[in-house]
């Protein structure tokens, strides 16, 4: 017998991905710090929870769908994503940044690859302020190919400290460039929530930013 999969949200079964609860996401702003495809509020939220802990899997393609968008492939050779500790990768079975990293490397036809590993401040980011979380994770980077260009990928962004940790871990190993993009960003207090046009993904300016 064939498990079906539902929906984290209205827990409906779905083939594929609950298109009615997609459709009710709200789009990040545009200017963040580190690009991002939906808030991390109300139906948004709830999917990107239910792909962390409640092993809803179907939420990584749309999402992935999303951020292609905003990406140019031709500024990109390889994708790989800010890894969670093994001990909760191996509790929950998988590594929800990897499937989305993944995810966005088929819809992308670009190779990804495991290139970090986390290695300290690995407690986990929920529950902590804004200002603790400035404080994330380190990680090592594999050596890289001479002149690649790598696409950073993290589930839901803050501050950004995650994702410029591993950036920082990439440049080291010889990382000719790197861009960083998460699946949703938490909002902010009073932050305006405009319609998100078709941007071209760029790296920061400063990659000690948090």
């Amino acid at each position: 017998m064939l498990l079906t999969a539902r929906c984290p949200v209205c827990l409906e079964p779905v083939s594929g991905w609950c298109r009615p609860c997609w459709r009710a996401v709200e789009e990040a702003p545009t200017g963040l710090e580190v690009p991002a495809a939906i808030l991390y509020d109300g139906v948004g939220r709830r999917l990107m929870l239910g792909l962390k802990y409640s092993n809803a899997r179907t939420v990584g393609k749309p999402l992935a769908m999303r951020m292609a968008a905003m990406i140019d492939s031709d500024e990109v050779d390889v994708i790989t994503w800010a890894p969670t500790s093994r001990g909760r990768a191996r509790r929950r079975g998988y590594d929800q940044a990897e499937i989305i990293a993944r995810a966005l490397a088929d819809d992308l036809r670009l190779p990804c690859r495991r290139l970090l590993r986390r290695t300290g401040g690995s407690g986990p980011q929920t529950g902590l302020s804004r200002y603790e979380r400035q404080f994330g994770p380190e990680f090592v980077a594999r050596r890289v190919r001479f002149g690649e260009r790598i696409l950073v990928v993290d589930d839901v962004v803050t501050t950004g400290a995650t994702l410029w940790a591993a950036e920082r871990a990439l440049r080291r190993a010889g990382a000719y460039d790197t861009l960083v993009v998460a699946g949703a960003a938490t909002p902010r207090p009073g932050q305006v929530r405009p319609a998100r046009s078709r941007v071209r993904l760029i790296a920061p300016a400063e990659s000690s930013s948090t």
